[in-house]
């Protein structure tokens, strides 16, 4: 049943000023605090003029030139918001080919025998970025596995763990007498000799790392592309995670020709990796600036990367990733709980001087015992001053703990949290840790009892599909996951977890905007803000719970201006 407000609160900004456009005849989802559903919503100056019953916005708002649009029943929803992608890297993978989808190791060797076909003998065959879990051998290729193009040098990129064929090794001289270098290792088969997989190892590969040139004009090409493809999928605005020099450069250039159709939002993700002075030195003389901007394009995070991926076994547990760990990541010792990569004193050292600089401070934490860490850096701040204010935050915080959520609701500190990843990665985590240890994985419920916020995000690195990518970034799939809390084996994960479509709603849309300090001027449909909007054919508040991972947009509008319109 739709719920109208009294025509009293029915208000404009411009008194007296007719609408540029107004919708009616359809559920307008507001996401406001009382959560209103309308019926109608005039926008004026790419603003938001008044919301309410159909007979009050077309008799106040509607003049001569306002456009009318009749919906017909559809839903119109705030303006969906991916508080986590990687722009850049998403939009060149498949910008001179398509990629295959790469689920198995048998679609792994077609892959390369194919690009063999194509490329000159003794150039490297790099696969692209594919992640072990969601192989359906789960396990890790070997040698052996990618020996399937002779006169070629192959790697597979599984992000912080990569794998090498015969050749790979040879012309990059990696023996059994390869020393392992500092934090990472040249996995040995039973024989003694390298078996190929490098675990935080892969700058041995010699030339496998020799990115593929492009001209300026078609980064820009491929970043406008992308936005736009994100726009079709229903988003208004992203949150690009981790910014250098160049990606602020191309976004500049974009706005500046006017070819940025979504809002985004910069995190500047600084190499930890240097000493700690040197690091310190760079925050104090950047000229980025937190907050710099406008809601177009703005600087709002400052980023370290602690830990590695639960996809390859380098993020930092609490506890061994166990027997199954030598399958699917090649571990060697079934007592490694992974990698950190910033100690202590050192992130508290970071942290402290972005603080002084005003940054709002996150950190990428995937395993228990990273998230811990962070959260003591951010516990040594709050002694010196409480940071609630300044919207800090755990990046992923996958393997959570009731430890940690406590902290988190004691500093005020919310989540950037990718609950996608529990349909894609579950089956293969569990086998490693054991179900019953991975209760408090996204426990997006949890989360929200203890008042703790949460933006919703997919981490899209890679592919230009909503839902064939790595990682999908499909809002309405990651908000069925949600909902449904399903693996892709079908099984349901943790239910008590499970939020409501509202809450589900709300991460891609107020959440989201709050974390990026906008939630003044976006995120919900209320009088006054900017007019960022999404129109769906379906009821999304009472739809059958499966079809929410299939709705699509049949509108897209920022700021009063359409960005994607389904062709007809």
């Amino acid at each position: 049943m739709i719920k109208t407000l009294l025509p009293f609160l029915v208000a404009t900004v411009l008194s007296g000023a007719d609408a540029d456009l107004i919708f009616h005849g359809g559920k307008v989802v507001t996401v406001d605090a009382r959560f209103s559903v309308v019926e109608a919503i005039a926008i004026r100056d790419g603003r938001i003029t008044a919301v309410g019953t159909s007979a009050d916005i077309l008799r106040t708002q509607r003049g001569p030139k306002t456009k009318v649009t009749d919906l017909k029943g559809k839903t119109v929803l705030p303006g969906l918001n991916d508080a986590h992608v990687h722009v850049l890297g998403s939009a060149l993978s498949e910008y001179r080919q398509k990629l295959p989808p790469l689920d198995s190791i048998v679609a792994i060797q077609a892959y390369v025998r194919e690009r063999a076909a194509k490329t000159p003998k003794g150039e490297w065959i790099i696969v692209p970025r594919t992640l072990p879990p969601r192989l359906k051998e789960m396990r890790m290729p070997t040698r052996q596995d990618l020996d399937v193009a002779p006169g070629h040098p192959v790697a597979f990129d599984g992000s912080y763990v990569w794998a090498a064929n015969s050749m790979a090794l040879a012309i990059s001289g990696i023996t059994r007498a390869t020393p392992n270098p500092p934090g990472g290792e040249v996995v040995k088969g039973a024989d003694g000799e390298p078996n190929g997989i490098l675990r935080n190892a892969s700058q041995l590969l010699k030339g496998a790392h020799q990115a593929e040139v492009f001209t300026e004009e078609e980064k820009l090409k491929a970043m406008e592309q992308m936005l736009r493809i994100y726009a079709a999928a229903g988003l208004t605005a992203v949150g690009d995670r981790a910014v250098v020099a160049e990606d602020v450069a191309l976004y500049e250039k974009l706005k500046t020709q006017g070819r940025l159709p979504i809002r985004v939002v910069l995190t500047w993700r600084i190499d930890a990796a240097r000493p700690l002075d040197q690091v310190v030195d760079e925050i104090r003389k950047s000229p980025w600036k937190p907050q710099a901007g406008d809601e177009m394009l703005k600087f709002a995070t400052f980023k370290v990367t602690v830990d590695g991926g639960q996809s390859v076994g380098t993020a930092y547990q609490r506890m061994p990733y166990g027997p199954f760990g030598r399958q699917l990541y090649g571990q060697t010792n079934p007592d490694a709980r992974g990698t950190l990569f910033v100690e202590p004193e050192k992130l508290y050292g970071i942290f402290r001087a972005a603080s002084d600089q005003g940054w709002q401070l996150t950190a990428h934490v995937q395993g228990g015992a990273a998230i811990d860490n962070l959260l003591d850096a951010f516990e040594r701040l709050d002694k010196d001053k409480p940071i609630a204010a300044r919207r800090h935050h755990v990046m992923h915080g996958s393997f959570m703990s009731e430890d940690a959520i406590a902290r988190m609701k004691r500093m005020g500190v919310a989540v950037d949290a990718q609950p996608g990843w529990m349909y894609f990665d579950v089956p293969a985590l569990g086998r490693v840790f054991g179900l019953q240890n991975m209760r408090y994985f996204f426990p997006l419920k949890s989360f929200l009892n203890n008042g703790i916020p949460v933006a919703g995000g997919s981490d899209h690195m890679l592919g230009l599909d909503k839902d064939a990518s790595v990682n999908p970034f499909d809002p309405f799939f990651n908000m069925w996951m949600c909902v449904a809390r399903q693996t892709r084996e079908g099984n349901s994960f943790y239910a008590e977890e499970r939020v409501d479509r509202r809450d589900a709603l709300r991460m891609w849309t107020s959440g989201a905007a709050w974390i990026q300090t906008s939630e003044k001027q976006r995120g919900t449909l209320e009088v006054g803000k900017l007019a960022d909007l999404v129109v769906i054919e379906q009821d999304f508040l009472n739809c059958p719970e499966e079809e929410l991972k299939s709705i699509a947009p049949v509108l897209t509008m920022v700021e009063g201006r359409t960005v994607y319109e389904r062709k007809r």
